[in-house]
């Protein structure tokens, strides 16, 4: 209901719109808008009473719900359906949740917070109120369940290029998920898939991107390790138009890949963007700890280590963590 409301007023942004009519086009009591358009206000809401006349809107808040994302988005799948909560306990179990009921492929989960929210390896992710995005995509590829892990990699280069083109910042990816930035941590980006052996019931990209974060607001314990792209911008971001982007990249690289195959140019461009490469590293694998030079990315994803024998062991999904030697990265 609020959101046909917005609607409404947004197609209306000159004129003010009575709540009669209001109430003649929703089928419901003018008590009803009226408590609608203070729920609004709540959230964010700049809209005015015009006495004898109506409402009229006159801001809007930087919300990732429905009404506010879709306005402007021009995907052809990802973002048709999108469900917004204020508070969640986490956008991938919800999108698989929905994923299960049979929702089309292209839905999309956005929060204002998390209170449950999900990283690699079970890992809590600090997703603090109207400060970032929290969305999970769920897509439905018809491919083998071997390519899967690819989608880790095809959505990191599709935020990574959005913050890049939203912001102008310089931002670069650790092998798997994480988008780093100034040596911080910016964005996780947690994929989750259910399949049978010959096939893919769904899969749930999940996005976690520290937004308008000032330092304050995380906890002395990861303070050395996140990053915010407001503390690096100065100046705060949008998340509707940073969101937008993502949806559009994401769409591209997903399509082509899905059409074509081709996993090649996205590995690309994902080799550009890595900040692993050639570099010395840390692999932490089955409690065994490995030490050696990132030397490439296999065309199925995984990280090939040269070691300090020389030898190259291929690292791949699931149970790896990887960590610089001498910082975070």
């Amino acid at each position: 209901m609020k959101d046909k409301i917005i609607q409404i007023l947004k197609e209306n942004s000159k004129n003010p719109v009575s709540g009669e009519k209001l109430s003649e086009y929703l089928k419901v009591s003018r008590t009803a808008i009226w408590k609608h358009i203070n729920q609004l206000r709540q959230e964010g809401y700049e809209i005015e009473s015009l006495p004898s006349r109506g409402y009229l809107l006159k801001n809007t808040p930087d919300v990732l719900s429905s009404i506010e994302i879709q306005s402007g988005l021009k995907t052809h799948i990802l973002g048709n359906k999108i469900i917004h909560f204020d508070s969640i306990d986490s956008t991938n179990e919800k999108a698989k949740e929905y994923a299960l009921q049979g929702e089309k492929e292209g839905l999309v989960i956005t929060a204002e917070e998390q209170t449950k929210g999900k990283g690699r390896k079970g890992r809590d992710w600090i997703s603090s109120k109207g400060s970032g995005i929290w969305m999970s995509i769920l897509l439905r590829p018809d491919i083998a369940p071997c390519q899967a892990p690819k989608f880790t990699l095809l959505a990191a280069v599709a935020v990574a290029k959005s913050i890049q083109e939203e912001t102008g910042l310089l931002v670069h990816i650790k092998w798997p998920n994480d988008i780093i930035l100034n040596k911080k941590k910016v964005c996780g980006i947690l994929t989750e898939m259910n399949a049978e052996l010959d096939r893919i019931n769904y899969i749930v990209v999940g996005i976690g991107i520290n937004v308008n974060q000032q330092e304050n607001d995380f906890s002395e314990e990861i303070k050395n390790k996140a990053i915010s792209l407001f503390e690096v911008k100065k100046s705060k971001i949008s998340r509707q138009n940073l969101t937008r982007r993502i949806l559009t990249n994401l769409e591209k690289y997903y399509l082509n890949f899905v059409k074509k195959e081709d996993f090649s140019s996205i590995l690309k461009e994902w080799k550009e963007l890595s900040c692993n490469l050639e570099k010395e590293v840390k692999v932490v694998l089955n409690g065994k700890e490995i030490q050696g030079i990132a030397k490439d990315i296999t065309e199925d994803g995984a990280l090939l280590i040269e070691n300090r024998e020389g030898k190259l062991i291929e690292i791949c999904y699931g149970d790896v963590s990887v960590r610089g030697i001498y910082d975070y990265i």
